[in-house]
């Protein structure tokens, strides 16, 4: 019977993966540093087991019997003092070295868009390098590289609400964020699925512009968008890579990269994120 170890169970994309094995009807383990850190997300076939993945010796056996490992280990806000070359990397090669160990079939590596180009950041850095080794493993393995998640874009809402977001430069580079629920449909298709890599994003490609205009038509607020000189992005950019400690730094240099440039990835799923917006107004 197949079962599938996730990592990072208690993520955003962990979770939704833990729910879409249940809806396959695939037993799975959840492994997490906290069992709390679940709310309460413990599927009929899910076993959850915590361990520490930048702690090795915590994870030895974790993969026996296990068929395929999913891991979307990586640091996304800094905690614990913790560096991107101690999770993002090291962390899964301890995963990597247990999965070997036990004869586990495959990895697959939840990674980012447009990683090489990106790779003169720490954060994706530590991404690629594992995905180095991951590709070397003779591991069978898929990485996926998805787009923007739609809860990353919950920070326009609250300048949406106020009347008026400002953008860096003219808005116009292209992108096709994601839903969870549906990154999770193509990481369980590809335990069965041959491909290396999958590069995928939501079912709307669209500017910058267009999304801000979906962000402030949630909240019932006229197309109200200011652009700030892309000099101001590029000197911002510069001090926080200077003065700022790595741990504050990473996410703006990530942040103030990834806007500068086109993300487009193949098109998949159904939920859209003008619907996103909405829920998450409503909530509110």
């Amino acid at each position: 019977m197949t079962k599938i170890l996730v990592a990072g169970a208690s993520g955003y994309l962990g979770k939704h993966i833990l729910e879409e094995l249940e809806n396959w009807g695939i037993s799975s383990i959840a492994l997490v540093r906290s069992v709390q850190k679940l709310d309460g997300i413990r599927p009929e076939t899910t076993e959850v087991v915590e361990a520490e993945v930048t702690k090795p010796e915590t994870l030895r056996g974790i993969c026996e019997g296990v068929d395929v490992v999913i891991s979307t280990v990586g640091i996304t806000r800094q905690q614990d003092g913790l560096t991107y070359n101690e999770v993002d990397f090291q962390a899964n090669m301890n995963l990597l070295t247990e999965a070997k160990s036990a004869g586990v079939r495959k990895f697959i590596y939840i990674s980012v868009i447009n990683g090489k180009r990106m790779r003169h950041l720490k954060m994706v850095d530590a991404k690629e390098r594992f995905a180095d080794e991951l590709e070397a493993s003779r591991m069978e393995y898929t990485i996926i590289r998805p787009n923007g998640f739609y809860p990353d874009l919950k920070e326009l809402l609250p300048m949406a609400k106020n009347g008026k977001v400002y953008l860096f430069g003219h808005g116009e580079y292209k992108l096709n964020p994601i839903h969870g629920a549906d990154l999770a449909e193509v990481c369980v298709r590809a335990i069965a699925q041959k491909e290396r890599e999958i590069i995928v994003g939501g079912p709307d490609i669209l500017t910058q512009n267009e999304i801000v205009e979906l962000a402030l038509r949630a909240c019932n607020k006229p197309i109200n968008i200011g652009h700030v000189p892309d000099w101001i992005r590029v000197l911002i950019l510069k001090v926080v890579q200077r003065l700022l400690p790595g741990h504050y730094a990473g996410p703006l240099e990530f942040f103030l990269t990834f806007i500068a440039m086109d993300h487009i990835a193949t098109r998949y799923g159904t939920r859209r994120l003008q619907d996103f917006f909405n829920e998450e107004v409503h909530k509110h």
